[in-house]
């Protein structure tokens, strides 16, 4: 079965140690308790393993917890990429696109490089309305995209007034914000953000939270399985725990990869869409294994185990399934093939 301890801690090797003592046990307990955790956990630092360790583990517990805290650890890895000092507080990354709306960067001042602002809309910002600083990405006057730090508590921030119906991840409403003439500072050059290889270092920790939840319901099932002398329950058993090896190797691999600084742009858009694909599908057969397993009850009368399957299938869904092995070919079809 894949490691964990008595603490409830995720590890991606036997040896790891927990990267915080307590996992936080609500959203606002991690958004008060967050900006005081090390700031030593940045992906291709040294200890990439013990960052995806600590997602997994909040994943593993509260799947809405590690959606609150990943984009804040993400935010303060591209501003430690990007020489910034974080100035505190709690951080989201709003870099998302949607059809009929954008958010576009222009000049405030034409003799100060730091002089720009924000105007328009931009969707899927998770709990804009109660953190205190975004990184938000934003068209450029050339065409190209930069992105900007903005505080979010000053005037001209707007969330936009949309339903938020999710069942899954319901403590995590990602919902549009509007920008009116906003100040915003530069996070490094135009397409900066895009095109370094920590683009793709945050994505692959977004798969660690996955991974986490997948663990948290293998664990339900292996509960389950030491209670009940049942060979059915013991063969979902032994299928769930042969899939989330499978993710907890990619991601060990990955760890070592990105911490080993061998990979370029390139090379580490491949690792991190083989390694999302491979963590989104075990997390859709651990829910299928488990469902066919513990049958309807624990879904429609343990509040924890409910939620869990929800928030995962929302949250895997950042995972955009065909469409990403589109993209994962396409790339591959370019370049020697690969096995």
């Amino acid at each position: 079965m894949v490691g964990t301890s008595l603490s409830g801690h995720v590890s991606l090797s036997p040896f790891a140690t927990p990267a915080v003592a307590d996992v936080p046990g609500t959203v606002e307990e991690a958004l008060r308790v967050v900006p005081t955790w090390s700031t030593d956990l940045v992906p291709g630092g040294g200890a990439t393993a013990r960052l995806w360790e600590l997602l997994a583990t909040l994943g593993a517990a509260d799947l809405g917890v590690a959606r609150a805290v990943e984009p804040h650890l993400d935010a303060r890895a591209i501003l430690a990429q990007a020489g910034i000092p974080d100035s505190g507080g709690t951080w989201g990354v709003f870099a998302a696109e949607g059809p009929g709306v954008r958010v576009d960067a222009g000049r405030d001042d034409a003799e100060r490089d730091d002089g720009w602002r924000l105007r328009g809309t931009k969707p899927w910002c998770s709990l804009a309305g109660v953190l205190d600083s975004a990184l938000v990405t934003a068209h450029l006057p050339d065409g190209g995209r930069g992105l900007f730090a903005v505080d979010l508590r000053q005037s001209g921030v707007r969330l936009v007034d949309q339903a938020w119906v999710s069942r899954g991840l319901a403590e995590i409403p990602s919902t549009p914000v509007a920008f009116d003439d906003v100040p915003a500072k530069p996070v490094g050059g135009p397409g900066w953000y895009l095109e370094r290889p920590g683009f793709w270092w945050g994505g692959i920790g977004v798969a660690a939270c996955w991974f986490g939840g997948a663990v948290g319901l293998g664990r339900r099932l292996h509960a389950e399985a030491a209670r009940r002398d049942d060979p059915l329950l013991a063969m979902h058993l032994g299928a769930v725990d042969h899939r989330l090896e499978d993710a907890r190797r990619a991601l060990a691999e990955a760890a070592a990869l990105v911490d080993a600084h061998t990979l370029g742009a390139p090379e580490g858009r491949l690792l991190a869409k083989r390694v999302r694909a491979t963590v989104a599908l075990v997390c859709e057969d651990v829910v299928a294994r488990v469902g066919h397993a513990l049958g309807p009850a624990p879904l429609a009368l343990e509040e924890e185990h409910a939620k869990r399957v929800a928030d995962l299938q929302v949250y895997v869904r950042q995972q955009h399934a065909e469409r990403d092995d589109a993209s994962l070919g396409t790339a591959l079809a370019s370049r020697e093939a690969p096995w």
